[in-house]
């Protein structure tokens, strides 16, 4: 039995409102555009989701909206700029067989970084941008039994492969 993991980095968000606190930014219009053609790719390259995780931030449910995904999300407010520890612990207690986790850098980028076995062969895994998304594979039939190194990177893509 194999899970299938999405790790998604929300879209480009906008600073130009002084008065809205840090979880409360929405996406810009980059931003908006990557969401779509995010959702786009992942069901061309038919890696939809069954279960999203989402941070409960304004620019994370955006990003969630724009990808036009006809999923069950749930918001967990502990994935608003959660630790690669965090992360795992609620990844394991997801039940679709396909997974989308929608969050925050570092940790969203540091959690794909532990998670993988084998790193993919794109030049922007590293410092993971705005909307990158990891597609990878874990060995397992149940997530409580997620453990780091053991996914193999299936696709990575960053937006601006998409729209450039």
């Amino acid at each position: 039995m194999t899970k299938r993991l999405i790790l998604m980095r929300h879209a480009k968000s906008g600073w130009n409102d002084p008065l809205l606190s840090d979880i409360e930014r929405p996406l810009n219009e980059r931003g908006r555009k990557s969401a779509t053609a995010l959702g786009v790719w992942l069901s061309e390259s038919g890696y939809l989701p069954d279960e999203v995780l989402c941070s409960s931030a304004t620019r994370t449910a955006e990003t969630f909206r724009g990808l036009g995904l006809d999923t069950p999300v749930t918001f967990r407010p502990e994935l608003y700029l959660a630790s690669p520890s965090m992360l795992l612990k609620t990844l394991k207690q997801a039940t679709g067989d396909t997974v989308l986790v929608l969050a925050h850098n570092p940790g969203i980028a540091e959690f794909a970084e532990s998670i993988l076995s084998a790193q993919p062969d794109h030049r922007r895994f590293f410092d993971y941008p705005t909307g990158a998304t990891l597609v990878c594979d874990l060995p397992i039939e149940k997530w409580a039994d997620a453990v780091p190194r053991s996914a193999h990177p299936v696709d990575f893509v960053v937006p601006r492969d998409l729209t450039d």
